[in-house]
């Protein structure tokens, strides 16, 4: 598989909090089934980075996503693995999780 010329792109939590309304935005949490129970960005879903390739093909492609893990490094990614995968609006959140509940903004808990 070859290296993605395209930049990665990134949004920080701020930029997330605006669109968690957005009813064609998704939160995509790429983190372990464990680890999102334990507290996630409210509304987002679980795709674990392990079982994204298998899965993919049940994202819809006309949705805008936000790519989520704990501190970014897994949602970097995810979000290339979407972009070469032929997904348009996407991108990972800097800092993650960790930074989205030091900025004291809620978590849902499961």
């Amino acid at each position: 598989m070859r290296p993605s010329t395209r930049p990665i792109p990134e949004i920080d939590i701020d930029q997330l909090a605006e669109i968690l309304n957005d009813e064609a935005a998704s939160i995509l949490d790429v983190r372990e089934d464990w680890e999102f129970h334990r507290g996630h960005v409210p509304g987002a879903f679980s795709i674990p980075l392990a079982q994204l390739p298998g899965r993919v093909v049940d994202l819809p492609r006309d949705k805008r996503y936000a790519v989520i893990c704990e501190h970014g490094n897994r949602s970097l990614a995810a979000t290339e693995f979407l972009l070469r995968s032929g997904f348009d609006s996407v991108a990972s959140v800097t800092g993650g999780t960790n930074a989205w509940a030091r900025s004291a903004r809620p978590l849902e808990r499961d």
